[in-house]
């Protein structure tokens, strides 16, 4: 029997039977990622400063762990740190790494508990030293686990790791691994940053602005997105729920028809393919 996914009667459902219904659907993404924005604004109309906000998002950051945990997710990836955050006062930026090796350090045990596994993805080597060891430290903390891959982007940007695949198969063209007729879009892939995580099926952005800002722009090709107008703070595991129920309802086609396609013309319509019809047919009046 066909699961419901009704919003209005998805509205009326407590968590737990939304955890329930999502299960029994099946289905499931395999990788989400989000786009944590908003933590500024939230901040702002509290008369807060910017990083109370930041601190703020850390409980949306544990809440979406433990929803996707239990949802059976493979892979989160949280749009930490992007290449345009390096462009923010010196002040924040410090306080935003410091907040790193903070969290990291505090979360570690509990992420443990939940089986998380932790990835990081971007140019690692230009985190500051407290952070890429507090950061080294914790991946290598939760290594034996085998539950969800929380995996960070950190000094992260799309088209930096589109120039860094392009390099490292520049390499391997130069060296006589591979000549050009050979290359396949899985050559170009190996050189990513996270080259063993699938793509995302399903990308979700926080506080309502529409567009990707450098993120993931090889792997989002085929990926549902979701624009949710809540700020990253506020956003809840029933938001997380919720928007996750939204995927379930499309229809991921990749360019192909689900529907039966004619394999024959229809007999004696000959005219099917006379392309002065098509332009009679298909002509816009005034």
């Amino acid at each position: 029997m066909a699961v419901e996914l009704d919003p209005e009667k998805l509205a009326t459902l407590s968590d737990d039977q939304l955890y329930q219904l999502l299960k029994e659907h099946g289905n499931l993404p395999r990788h989400v990622a989000i786009i944590m924005d908003g933590n500024g604004r939230w901040a702002k109309r509290r008369f807060l400063p910017r990083l109370a906000g930041h601190r703020a998002g850390r409980h949306s950051v544990r809440r979406c762990v433990r929803a996707c945990g239990k949802l059976g997710v493979e892979v989160l990836t949280l749009y930490t740190f992007s290449q345009e955050n390096f462009n923010r006062p010196e002040a924040e930026v410090k306080a935003l790494w410091h907040f790193l090796h903070e969290t990291l350090s505090s979360e570690r045990e509990d992420l443990h508990r939940q089986n998380v596994v932790l990835r990081a993805t971007g140019a690692l080597d230009q985190l500051p030293g407290k952070a890429r060891d507090t950061l080294q430290q914790s991946i290598e903390s939760l290594s034996g686990n085998s539950g969800l891959i929380l995996n960070l982007a950190l000094a992260y940007g799309g088209r930096q790791e589109i120039l860094h695949a392009s390099l490292a198969l520049a390499e391997r063209l130069s060296s006589g691994e591979l000549s050009p007729d050979q290359v396949t879009e899985a050559d170009f892939a190996r050189g990513l940053y996270s080259p063993e995580l699938p793509d995302p099926d399903f990308m979700i952005r926080t506080s309502g602005e529409g567009r990707l800002s450098n993120f993931l722009l090889w792997q989002l090709a085929y990926s549902e997105i979701l624009i949710t107008p809540v700020l990253w703070p506020d956003f809840s595991e029933r938001d997380l729920l919720l928007s996750v129920a939204d995927y379930l309802t499309r229809e991921r086609r990749f360019g192909k028809l689900t529907e039966p396609v004619p394999t024959s013309l229809p007999a004696g319509d000959e005219s099917f393919l006379d392309p002065k019809r098509w332009i009679r047919l298909l002509k816009v009046r005034p």
